[in-house]
């Protein structure tokens, strides 16, 4: 799907305060700069800007202009920011990303799996358990359903790469919003086997539910990630409403 003319200029705005080219705290360039500069119409620039504010990168400060608040996190972290795959947030976290696939396979919702899930029951699922690495450092599992209806050609090797990319390049499908839950559980069997932890320091991990939606309005994944949470940070934008 062709990204649209905002897009490109979030990403191209984003890219230059993650990597500095915009010092904390400076003014972005004047709306008149920016319509020249993209060659682009103001309302292009706005929206653009409107997303950028939204995710928290920039401040919009009336009779001064946009201000960028951007600031980069430890490189120890590993920061969990909006609608994302592994691999999108390693490359935006400056890191060496890698999946693995432990476990691949096409089960049917039950009564357990759907209240856990919200999906409904005798819905056929994907599920796969993922090991995701860091630097080499095997730091995540994530335990995913996907609804096989919306995806029947999905491959393990899909999955070691990046899902959210096969469904919006191959298959053209929109991702909308995400549901989260964020709590701290105790390390399980499977956590302790896969995940590079000392018990002495840690015995519980950071763990992330979320229920993920198309454009239809259809919720075509549940995904558990279970991160160890000396590598884990959340970042979030919140505005006070009155």
């Amino acid at each position: 799907m062709p990204k649209t003319k905002y897009d490109t200029i979030y990403r191209d705005l984003k890219t230059k305060i993650e990597t500095g080219d915009y010092e904390y705290q400076a003014l972005l360039p004047s709306e008149h700069v920016l319509v020249q500069t993209y060659d682009c119409s103001r309302n292009t620039v706005r929206r653009a800007i409107s997303r950028l504010v939204s995710d928290g990168y920039v401040q919009s400060v009336q009779g001064k202009g946009v201000r960028n608040i951007f600031q980069p996190v430890p490189q120890s972290s590993f920061t969990m920011g909006g609608i994302e795959s592994f691999k999108e947030s390693a490359l935006r976290n400056h890191q060496d990303g890698r999946t693995r696939v432990i476990l691949f396979t096409v089960l049917t919702a039950d009564k357990k799996i759907s209240a856990r899930t919200g999906f409904p029951m005798g819905t056929q699922l994907f599920y796969i358990q993922r090991i995701h690495y860091l630097d080499g450092k095997a730091l995540i599992i994530n335990h995913n359903y996907f609804r096989y209806d919306i995806m029947p050609g999905l491959t393990r090797e899909i999955a070691e790469d990046s899902v959210y990319e096969y469904l919006e390049q191959t298959l053209h499908m929109t991702i909308v919003n995400s549901k989260r839950i964020m709590t701290v559980e105790k390390v399980t069997e499977i956590d302790e086997k896969y995940l590079e932890l000392n018990l002495d320091d840690y015995n519980c991990l950071a763990v992330v539910t979320s229920q993920t939606y198309n454009s239809g309005g259809v919720m075509f994944e549940y995904t558990q990630s279970r991160h160890r949470p000396d590598y884990f940070r959340f970042q979030d934008n919140a505005t006070r409403k009155i």
